[in-house]
């Protein structure tokens, strides 16, 4: 069926809709989507819960009036990535030079001039798609794994965004020598690791509690002989641009112990989450796949009549 069939007008409302508030000056854009989410916050009920649930078990520590904090702020700046994903998807260099700070670029820099393969540890912060753009514009093209989105529309639309400065998509579930080709060619390759594993994955601390992590890291480096470079997207408050932080490659990566790389990997996205805890990812269920003989740590799902 065509894209332009009736049946996906809406879709391209909402497409032209993002792009149309991509335009908006970038404070602008913070206060609307700060104002979206600190009010999402009153209506998601199940996601406000996992948040809630997730702050508990990563920051005990915390009073419960300083984990509720968190989780309101967490909220609002959700609504200010959502908000800006019109950035993401037609802003040009220029715009992109002026809103993202890149930050210690210097080893990613000398990996890339050397020809090494690089592999770029993004976990999931809010301001990630914001971070990818100004990436592949400012630093490098890339290349990422992509799954594809229901919504043909949407679908069409973020792919082309992602590769608009030059990056390659590689398919989920293809055959991953087209991924180690590319890297092994000089292009960047961008990871994003720190979601449920599901019964594939291992069982490795992270904040104290054992996730299921996907223990690819340690693999991939091994197989490239590529630095690793934790990176990190950080929004600056009251609109002033985004912050895209490298941090220094991991040193004796990998081990050759693959659960030892993987808890090395939790450990490294830790030490960050701590520094703003607003800004991961917290309405993900996280530890939704639990050790054999685990008590759950979410409610179960309503079903759907």
């Amino acid at each position: 069926m065509s894209l332009a069939h009736p049946r996906f007008w809406p879709s391209w409302l909402v497409v032209g809709l993002i792009y149309g508030l991509g335009r908006l000056p970038f404070p602008l854009i913070w206060l609307i989507g700060t104002g979206f989410g600190r009010l999402s916050y009153l209506l998601a009920g199940t996601r406000r819960l996992i948040g809630r649930r997730n702050l508990e078990i990563c920051l005990p520590h915390a009073s419960a009036r300083e984990r509720e904090r968190i989780l309101r702020a967490h909220f609002g700046w959700l609504g200010v990535a959502a908000f800006c994903q019109g950035v993401s998807w037609g802003a040009s260099r220029e715009r992109l030079a002026r809103l993202v700070k890149i930050r210690n670029r210097e080893s990613i820099d000398r990996c890339i001039a050397e020809g090494r393969p690089v592999i770029v540890l993004v976990p999931h912060f809010v301001g990630l798609e914001l971070g990818g753009a100004a990436f592949t514009a400012l630093v490098h093209s890339g290349v990422y794994m992509y799954q594809r989105i229901r919504n043909p529309v949407v679908d069409r639309q973020v792919r082309r965004a992602r590769q608009q400065y030059g990056s390659v998509s590689i398919e989920r579930h293809d055959d991953l020598r087209g991924l180690v080709r590319e890297m092994k060619k000089g292009t960047p390759f961008f990871y994003l690791p720190d979601q449920d594993g599901g019964r594939r994955g291992l069982f490795v601390p992270f904040c104290g509690i054992a996730a299921s992590t996907v223990p690819m890291l340690g693999r991939f480096a091994s197989m490239t002989g590529a630095a690793v470079i934790p990176t990190f997207a950080r929004f600056l408050p009251w609109g002033r641009g985004l912050e895209l932080i490298f941090d220094p490659a991991l040193e004796d990566f990998p081990s050759g112990d693959r659960t030892a790389d993987t808890a090395r990997m939790n450990r490294v996205i830790e030490a960050r989450v701590h520094t703003m805890p607003e800004q991961y990812f917290w309405v993900h269920r996280r530890f939704k796949t639990r050790p054999p003989g685990a008590a759950p740590i979410y409610p179960p799902k309503r079903r759907r009549r």
